[in-house]
């Protein structure tokens, strides 16, 4: 597996022109053939990417790209990308941004804010042709400010319109999981019907507490669009969600007083009752054995 620790080189192996500021870069095109060799690789900085795919595999974390349509794709760095026999129409664009290029603004901090960049390829962003319209004139009003003659307010104009691009990004998003929500059912009852299953079927006894990792897996999603899906949903993250579970869950056991509250804790999953006990309280507002004696009173 190879790693970039410039831009120049990653530029040079997809085929696409070197850009002038070796922290920063806008591309258009690619290859005359559209394609892009075999690789396997990560790198030093992030990527951001509009493409159409004919052909090929994008395969980013554990996750293998769709390419059924143009999407734009947002890769962190050091995280593994692989690419295989990958080709791709004309009209995409590829930014490539080192976080030495964000030191000391306010943007290194921003862009890590952006959960798109811990999503898997095939949770690619959709857009609309307003949207992709809207992208295209950032992406080129960016390309054009990156050529023009270097003075004092070249890197704040950059840095302005490509937090502009990634917030617009962050509300196509919001648009997607929208659509997604009404087209493929909503998320929230699935979730708790997992979680549900998740007790009915004993699972805590080989996993323990319910993960978001884990429930991700069943949604074949990533932990992180799972929470994004579940919060334009719910208002609440998949953590939060769970939390609330195994409170209400807690509540009712404590309310029986059938069990202890150690044996309830290791029912629910905790390995630790002080970590139950810690959890109940900052959920509910007071101890756990504070609310048995109040239910049993």
């Amino acid at each position: 597996m190879k790693h970039y620790n410039d831009i120049s080189s990653f530029s040079r192996d997809v085929g696409v022109e070197i850009p002038e500021h070796p922290l920063f870069g806008i591309t258009f095109g690619h290859k005359s053939d559209g394609s892009i060799d075999d690789m396997i690789f990560t790198a030093d900085f992030y990527i951001i990417s509009f493409q159409k795919f004919i052909s090929g595999s994008i395969t980013y974390g554990k996750k293998e790209f769709d390419h059924e349509r143009g999407k734009m794709i947002f890769f962190k760095p050091h995280q593994t990308v692989t690419f295989k026999n990958v080709k791709s129409e004309d009209g995409c664009f590829l930014i490539t941004i080192k976080e030495d290029f964000l030191t000391g603004t306010a943007l290194f901090k921003d862009i890590k804010s952006y959960g798109y960049f811990d999503y898997e390829t095939n949770e690619a962003l959709y857009l609309a042709p307003s949207e992709e319209e809207t992208i295209w004139n950032l992406v080129r009003t960016m390309h054009k400010e990156s050529y023009n003659n270097t003075d004092d307010y070249s890197k704040p104009i950059l840095l302005a319109h490509l937090g502009t691009l990634l917030t617009y990004s962050q509300r196509f998003y919001k648009r997607q999981f929208i659509n997604r929500i009404e087209t493929i059912s909503a998320y929230a009852s699935r979730f708790q019907q997992l979680l549900n299953d998740y007790y009915n079927e004993k699972k805590v006894h080989e996993y323990r507490l319910p993960t978001v990792s884990y429930m991700a897996e069943k949604f074949n999603v990533s932990p992180r669009y799972l929470s994004d899906l579940l919060k334009q949903e719910t208002g609440k993250t998949a953590l939060e969600l769970i939390h609330i579970h195994l409170i209400k869950e807690a509540k009712n056991l404590l309310t029986e007083g059938k069990m202890n509250i150690s044996e309830i804790s290791y029912s629910l999953g905790f390995e630790n009752p002080n970590y139950f006990a810690r959890l109940f309280k900052k959920e509910v507002g007071i101890p756990p054995n504070v609310f048995k004696d109040n239910r049993s009173n």
